[in-house]
């Protein structure tokens, strides 16, 4: 009969520019002793930020099983990460929707069986080991050369004993974190993976005593699963740049010839916008009111005056749609549709106030703000997930648009995610951006990969 082993693993995985240059990294921890059993990383070019938390998943539960090849069903992995969306997915708490993440978590499933296999969200700060290891591997990328388990440091900067997690449940359920956050206004191979390379692994542990402490608070009795699971609020980790790191800026590189310049309306007023709804593409999709047809003809009047625009994209909602024909009627241009412009899903916060969605699904909103791999309820669409899909357009419309200027008619959430990715800035700064109905902002591409913000809101067209 097998004897029972028990192991931590925590992983982490981070991009510096979501997409762009990517890491991961993950170590694999005694429960009883807190130390260091394996530790895995690697650079793997230009991916997302999600995509790296999945590859450290993948390489963690890869390394434990590795450690005790002979375990079988006996081994039991207690996973912590900081990643919400990758601990919901893997839970079986949230569907997993983009193309890119299906195959890594069916991958990161057939390591163990799932029933080996529990889930924790824990904060950035409790990561610190397999977040130093993932930064290491993006390091070692920039230089050149491949990340070396006897160059590490990593450890250094880690705790000496794994903490356990308060009231922890055998599913790794985490609940919503405490309310305190600040309110925006509503916008919007299934084979085994093999050891990963590089692991190095401290010898064969004794399995963690039945009894101790921190193995019973990892990994709870059958009669301790259903108790709740407090949860502190902590931001998904944002995109990691070295200190030091250059990046050769726009002004300052010789010259890239014109860029690809994006202009970015959002649709004029509908019934909504002045209430503050919620309003996005999960099921209402209003038509503009008066107000919203006259702020699109004097939109229209503007971009005409500018006599710059030479194409216009469009979300396929309604409003959007409405707001580009008034706009394409005077410039005489046809009209692009493109789903990548389209409103977050607000699930079931659809036509609701802030106010609202926050009397009836307070804990929901409460986990929503302190993460945007958080999605509302009722299967909506993480903002993680809209930077994934915007970040695609954008690529696509900048290759095809050198030299160009286009006009893409869009909504709060989409254009707040065009000026993030632009500034490098993290998801929080999507709270702290307001966009009037029917305002314009701008942003520019040159051929070195950089951008440049040139306009934020700007509402002057309207007055």
């Amino acid at each position: 009969m097998s004897v029972a082993r028990q192991v931590v693993v925590e992983a982490d995985g981070g991009s510096r520019g979501n997409p762009g240059p990517a890491g991961y990294g993950a170590v694999v921890i005694d429960p009883a002793t807190g130390e260091p059993l394996a530790e895995a990383a690697e650079y793997i070019g230009v991916a997302t930020n999600n995509v790296a938390e999945y590859r450290g998943l993948i390489a963690g539960l890869a390394a434990a099983k590795a450690l005790f090849p002979d375990a079988g069903d006996a081994l039991r992995v207690h996973v912590r990460m900081d990643s919400k969306l990758v601990v919901e997915q893997m839970s079986g708490r949230w569907k997993i929707k983009h193309p890119d993440m299906k195959p890594l978590a069916a991958r990161a499933a057939a390591i163990l069986p799932s029933a080996s296999v529990t889930y924790e969200w824990i904060p950035r700060a409790q990561n610190k080991h397999a977040d130093r290891l993932a930064n290491e591997a993006m390091d070692a990328g920039r230089d050149g050369r491949q990340w070396e388990a006897s160059a590490s440091t990593a450890a250094l900067d880690s705790p000496t004993a794994a903490p356990a997690p308060s009231g922890s449940a055998a599913s790794g359920s985490p609940a919503p974190a405490p309310s305190g956050s600040p309110a925006p206004a509503p916008s919007g191979s299934s084979a085994p993976a093999p050891a990963p390379s590089g692991s190095a692994a401290s010898g064969s542990p004794a399995p963690a005593p039945s009894g101790s402490p921190a193995a019973d608070a990892l990994f709870p009795r059958p009669e301790d699963a259903a108790e709740p699971v407090a949860e502190p609020a902590d931001a998904h980790s944002a995109p990691r740049q070295s200190a030091g790191t250059p990046q050769t800026g726009w002004g300052s590189a010789p010259d890239l010839g014109a860029p690809a310049t994006l202009l970015l309306l959002r649709h004029g007023e509908t019934a909504l916008t002045p209430e503050k709804r919620f309003s996005g593409s999960g099921g209402t999709d209003p038509e503009l009111s008066a107000v919203g047809r006259g702020q699109a003809e004097r939109a229209a009047e503007h971009f005409a005056a500018l006599g710059t625009v030479q194409e216009i994209v469009s979300s396929p909602l309604r409003r959007c749609r409405e707001t580009a024909a008034v706009v394409a009627a005077r410039l005489r241009l046809g009209v692009r549709i493109d789903e990548g412009l389209r409103e977050t899903d607000f699930g079931a916060w659809e036509g609701l106030t802030f106010a609202e969605v926050r009397e009836r699904y307070a804990d929901d909103l409460t986990a929503w703000l302190a993460s945007p791999d958080t999605a509302p309820t009722g299967g909506g669409e993480s903002f993680s997930e809209v930077a994934d899909r915007v970040a695609a357009t954008r690529d696509r419309l900048v290759a095809r648009s050198t030299g160009r200027t286009v006009l893409l008619v869009t909504h709060v959430t989409p254009i707040k995610t065009f000026v993030r990715l632009a500034l490098g800035a993290p998801p929080e700064a999507l709270f702290r951006m307001e966009l009037s109905a029917a305002s314009v902002s701008e942003v520019a591409y040159y051929a070195d990969g950089n951008a440049s913000v040139r306009l934020l809101n700007d509402a002057s067209h309207l007055r």
